[in-house]
């Protein structure tokens, strides 16, 4: 008999337009690796543009929540910079249209300008729209496994409700290297999952579902209503 358990299929949704940071361990690099490819392909294959899919890695899992929220508070800042970069440009070029162009408006321009960047940021400048947090533990001889699983779990979980941004929980908590390489999609794979399903192919499917529900709840839109 078939497993029942997983998500289920995928829904289609049109991740073009969002923006996406991938965080994740380097700790377990292997599986890590694989995952992390996992992620980017599905989002890859949902619209999501290789511009607009950021990386970022952190030792451990133990600091995936605090590198979530910092790099998203990061993605903020962009967004707001860019908005005022993006008007400050407007606002010197209706000055100049108001005074005809003079010597004294070119000046004027020049000083409302900001210093022009040496390369044009690739990609979406807003605050991103969902975050995946990706990280392996495997259950070692102490109990520090079980308390880094707890500790992180519920930092993911704080920080997706403290900020609004969808956090896509990519944390395997598993007994022994093997069940990760099944996780993971890779050979050497042990246990119920032996045969390799990319959880990381899931994560991305994920993180372009709950970016675009999240657009659409901020603008009062609820499914059959």
């Amino acid at each position: 008999m078939a497993s029942l358990k997983g998500p289920g299929a995928a829904q289609k949704h049109d991740g073009s337009g969002l923006r996406i940071a991938i965080v994740h361990a380097r700790w377990n690099s292997t599986m890590i690796d694989a995952l992390v490819s996992g992620a980017k392909k599905t989002l890859l294959a949902s619209g999501v543009k290789e511009e607009n899919i950021v990386l970022e890695s952190v030792p451990g899992s133990y600091e995936l929540p605090l590198a979530v929220q910092r790099v998203y508070a990061a993605s903020q800042i962009q967004s707001a910079t860019s908005t005022v970069a993006g008007g400050v440009g407007s606002l010197a070029s209706g000055i100049g249209d108001l005074l005809g162009g003079s010597n004294s408006t070119t000046d004027l321009q020049g000083s409302l300008q900001p210093a022009a960047p040496k390369e044009e940021p690739k990609g979406l400048r807003h605050a991103f729209d969902a975050i995946i947090a990706v990280g392996v533990l495997i259950k070692g001889e102490s109990m520090h496994f079980e308390y880094i699983a707890d500790a992180v779990s519920h930092g993911l979980m704080k920080v997706q409700l403290d900020t609004g941004v969808p956090v896509i929980f990519g944390l395997l908590t598993i007994l022994n290297e093997g069940q990760g390489l099944a996780r993971a999609g890779l050979e050497g794979g042990t246990g119920k999952e032996a045969n390799g399903h990319n959880h990381g192919e899931d994560w991305g499917y994920a993180a372009v579902e709950l970016g675009v529900k999240r657009k659409a709840w901020s603008e009062g839109k609820v499914a059959g209503s």
